[in-house]
C-alpha cells in the first residue's frame, strides 16, 4: 500500500474547532479523498456498517467526514469523533475497493489530528491513557497481571469465572477476554539454535503483549522455527512495534517505538547485504513494521534504516511456506478446521494462502470453509477494551459463521483474534477450540515424539 502524504498544519491547534480556516487544517493530501468514487462496494466488507447500518459508520461515510474535517467545513464534535473512533482499522474496505483508495493511511493520518484538536470525556481519556501506558510495556503489563496470577493460583479467579453468568454483561465479556488459564510469561533467549541442519537465520520480534498473555504461542513460534532449521535471534533492546499507539492516534509514541526497534534490528553498522528476515507472529505488528519506512520517512537519521528493516519483515507463515515447511511426521487427531483471516494479515499484508497451506500439510486436518472468513472479529488491538459493546456484537456474528461451518477447531494467525474468538465462543456455549496456526504446527511436531 502506498501511504498518503501526511502534511500536518502546526497552526491548526490555535484555531477554534469548526471555524473554516484560510488554509485547510491538513492531516492528509487533499487529493487522497478524491480517489473515492462513492460506489459503495466497500459497504459489504465493513464490519461496523454491516452491524450498525449507518452511512457514517461505513468507509465511504468516514471518508466524507474526514474530507469535511480536512476542509474545515465540519465541526470536530463528539458525534464525528465517535464515527471515526468506531472504525476498527481492519482495512477490509481496501481489499474490496476497485479504485484503490488508501483508506488505512487516511484514518491513521486523521487520528493524531483528532487527538490534537478534540478533548475527550475524562473517563475515555483515562481508559485510553491507561491502555497505552500498560499494554505496550511488558514489564508494566507483567506487574499489572501479577495480582490476577496470584488470584488464579489460589483458585479465586476460577471461582469468579464460574459465576460469570451472574455478572453484568459488559464485565462478563471483559472477564472472558482474559486467557484461561493465565499463562506464565515466556522468556525468549537472544539466540536459539536450529534443531538439525541450519536452513536459515532469522530475527524474531518478541513484542509486548505476546510474551505476557500469549506465552504458549511465543514458545510454539520458537519451536516451529527451530524445527524448520532456523537459527533464531531476538536482539536485546527491541520492544513494542508501535501499532497500539499508532491506531490510537499517538504518532509520537509510535515513532519512538519504531526508532527503538530500528536500533535493535537494524543498527547503523549492520552488514546490509546479509540482513536476515525479521519474523512476526502477530499480524498487527507485521503490518505496522512493514510500514516503518513511511512512519520514519521524515527522520533523516532513521529513514533509510527503517525502509531496509521494513523490507525484511515477514509473517512466520510467509517464511515457513517459502522455506518450505518441513511437514510434521506426527499429525493431529482428525479434526475439521476453519481458518479466520486476521485483518492485518489478509487485508494489510495480503497474506491469505500461506496459513492455509501450512494447515493443509498437517495430517488429520480437514479444512472447511467459513462464511466471512476475512471479516473482522472485533479484536483490533485494544478496540475490544475501548468499545466492548460493538466488539461483542462483531464476535457474535463471527461465532454464528463458525457454528455454521461445522468446525471442531478455529485456526488463526494472530493471538489477539484467538483471544476474541475464544471469548465469543465461550459466551455462546460453543465447544470449539481456537488455536494459532503455529500452536497447531507445534502440536503436530510434538505428536511425532
Amino acid at each position: 500500500m502506498t501511504p498518503v502524504d501526511v502534511d500536518i498544519d502546526r497552526g491548526a491547534a490555535d484555531r477554534p474547532i469548526g471555524e473554516a480556516p484560510d488554509t485547510p487544517p491538513g492531516f492528509a493530501a487533499a487529493t487522497a479523498f478524491l480517489e473515492c468514487v462513492h460506489c459503495g462496494l466497500c459497504h459489504s466488507a465493513c464490519p461496523t456498517y454491516l452491524e450498525l447500518g449507518t452511512e457514517a459508520d461505513s468507509p465511504r461515510g468516514r471518508i466524507h467526514l474526514m474530507s469535511a474535517l480536512q476542509a474545515g467545513t465540519l465541526a470536530l464534535d463528539a458525534a464525528a469523533v465517535r464515527h471515526l473512533d468506531l472504525c476498527l482499522g481492519c482495512r477490509g474496505c481496501e481489499t474490496a475497493c476497485p479504485s484503490g483508495v488508501r483508506y488505512g493511511s487516511l484514518i491513521e493520518a486523521a487520528r493524531p489530528w483528532i487527538e490534537a484538536h478534540h478533548r475527550r470525556p475524562l473517563a475515555t481519556r483515562f481508559r485510553r491513557r491507561l491502555a497505552l501506558a500498560v499494554l505496550p510495556h511488558p514489564s508494566r503489563l507483567r506487574r499489572a497481571l501479577a495480582p490476577l496470577r496470584l488470584l488464579e493460583r489460589f483458585g479465586v479467579l476460577a471461582a469468579v469465572r464460574r459465576l460469570r453468568s451472574r455478572l453484568p454483561a459488559r464485565w462478563r465479556y471483559r472477564l472472558s477476554l482474559l486467557p484461561e488459564p493465565l499463562p506464565q510469561p515466556a522468556t525468549v533467549p537472544v539466540a536459539t539454535p536450529p534443531r538439525g541442519a541450519e536452513r536459515a537465520h532469522v530475527q524474531l520480534l518478541v513484542g509486548c503483549v505476546m510474551p505476557e498473555l500469549f506465552a504458549d504461542t511465543v514458545r510454539s513460534t520458537l519451536e516451529v522455527l527451530t524445527r524448520n532449521g532456523c537459527w533464531v535471534t531476538a536482539p536485546a533492546g527491541q520492544g513494542c512495534c508501535g501499532a497500539l499507539a499508532l491506531h490510537a492516534g499517538d504518532r509520537a509514541a509510535a515513532t519512538r517505538f519504531a526508532r527503538a526497534n530500528v536500533d535493535a534490528f537494524e543498527p547503523p553498522s549492520a552488514e546490509r547485504t546479509a540482513a536476515p528476515p525479521l519474523v512476526m507472529n502477530a499480524a498487527g505488528c507485521g503490518a505496522t513494521m512493514k510500514e516503518y519506512g513511511h512512519l520514519l520517512a521524515d527522520d533523516p537519521a532513521y529513514a533509510a534504516r527503517a525502509a531496509r528493516l521494513a523490507a525484511r519483515v515477514e509473517d512466520a507463515t510467509e517464511l515457513l511456506a517459502r522455506l518450505p515447511l518441513i511437514v510434521p511426521r506426527g499429525g493431529l487427531p482428525p479434526c475439521r478446521i476453519a481458518y479466520h483471516d486476521p485483518c492485518h494479515l489478509a487485508h494489510a499484508q495480503g497474506v491469505r494462502r500461506q496459513p492455509r497451506m501450512l494447515l493443509a500439510a498437517i495430517d488429520g486436518v480437514t479444512l472447511v470453509a467459513m462464511a466471512d472468513e476475512d471479516l473482522c472479529c472485533g479484536s483490533a488491538g485494544h478496540y475490544n477494551v475501548m468499545h466492548p459493546d460493538l466488539a461483542e456484537r462483531l464476535v457474535a456474528r463471527k461465532v454464528e459463521a463458525i457454528r455454521a461451518s461445522g468446525a471442531d477447531v478455529v485456526a488463526t494467525a494472530n493471538a489477539g483474534c484467538a483471544l476474541q474468538l475464544e471469548a465469543g465462543l465461550r459466551a455462546a456455549g460453543l465447544a470449539v477450540r481456537v488455536r494459532h496456526v503455529l500452536d497447531l504446527l507445534a502440536d503436530a511436531y510434538r505428536a511425532a515424539e
